[in-house]
């Protein structure tokens, strides 16, 4: 299988097709009579989905699909590639889906015949350029990482990557470590490609030593309750937090944002294939997009509307690099953020 090509399918981004109202509403494959026919049979899921969210889409899958068992193992993603690095070269990946991370670490494991081909009928109603051209993996929500500010903190809040590198702004920056951020590691490469950004502004940005946090979770909450009133967070859980009551607020940078789509794909050694694909159905479907919408994540299709407080996605300002480039650099870019760092 050859997989050099450059896919586009986050850097050609057309964004603003899903801003466009008026698409047909697919059909209903969460509650098609594939789940009146589905054999018993349990499926496991590697993720990097906050638990109760992830817990939340399997009950809803569940409704439709109650014969389909579905065991979880989540991480974060840096832990996640290294457990499937593990079980390849044992010979037997442990999961029969992964939905995490970025294209980039897909379009990895598309190369090495790792995915399974699947070309969900859902597929036709969500924006085209999330989906693999050869159909071994799918996008299924966009997550922006923004600035998060504590709004009892900061009253000079900052609108621009570059305003992070301002003095005033030491020491109280946190943000997620790309070792184990399937988006920030990520991040890294998209930052350091970007030619107003690149290497001066991650050293300036080092210059005034921010935390770095496990993951995301970490970083929000912190933002959240003052320990560091900025944070690089992705914006769902900012919302998350603000919905709460938290005095939290996404700021999207003027430079633009850097985004994962993070995708599923079934991995082709999967001995329970159907099961797989009316999972990820559902997660595509109208009714999985409404989920995420619900959990704070932009949505994917257009006949679903974006969550309370989340900017319209044509109003958000998305860098676009080219992804061949972003996977051939991520490695050399995590490599460079920890030496600066850490």
């Amino acid at each position: 299988m050859s997989r050099n090509r450059t896919t586009g399918v986050i850097a050609a981004f057309a964004l603003s097709a899903l801003a466009l109202t008026g698409c047909a509403t697919s059909a209903d494959a969460a509650g098609s009579d594939a789940a009146d026919t589905a054999e018993a049979s349990t499926i496991t899921l590697y993720t990097s989905e906050p638990q109760e969210k992830i817990d939340a889409v399997i009950a809803a899958f569940n409704a439709h699909h109650p014969a389909i068992t579905v065991d979880v193992f989540r991480a974060g993603t840096g832990d996640l590639t290294a457990r499937i690095a593990t079980e390849e070269k044992a010979g037997d990946i442990g999961a029969d889906l992964l939905l995490a991370a970025d294209a980039g670490t897909f379009e990895d494991y598309a190369e090495r015949d790792l995915l399974l081909e699947y070309a969900s009928p859902e597929a036709e109603a969500i924006q085209q350029d999330l989906i693999d051209p050869e159909h071994f993996y799918v996008g299924t929500r966009l997550i922006p990482t923004v600035i998060a500010v504590n709004t009892n903190v900061i009253t000079d809040a900052p609108t621009s990557w570059q305003d992070l590198t301002d003095a005033q702004y030491a020491g109280k920056i946190a943000m997620p470590n790309p070792d184990v951020s399937g988006a920030a590691a990520y991040n890294a490469a998209v930052w350091l490609d970007d030619a107003s950004l690149g290497t001066t502004w991650l050293e300036g940005l080092a210059a005034n030593q921010p935390l770095i946090a496990e993951s995301n979770g970490p970083v929000s909450q912190a933002v959240a309750d003052g320990s560091s009133p900025v944070g690089i967070v992705v914006d769902s859980l900012v919302r998350d937090l603000a919905a709460a009551g938290s005095p939290i607020e996404a700021i999207y940078p003027s430079e633009g944002v850097p985004f994962v789509s993070q995708p599923v794909g079934i991995f082709a050694n999967t001995d329970e294939a159907e099961a797989s694909k009316l999972f990820v159905d559902f997660l595509i479907s109208q009714e999985g997009q409404e989920i995420a919408a619900s959990q704070s994540y932009l949505p994917i299709r257009s006949d679903v509307d974006s969550p309370e407080g989340a900017p319209a996605i044509a109003d958000i300002d998305f860098l676009n690099p080219d992804l061949e480039t972003i996977r051939a650099s991520q490695a050399d870019a995590v490599e460079t953020f920890n030496a600066l760092f850490q």
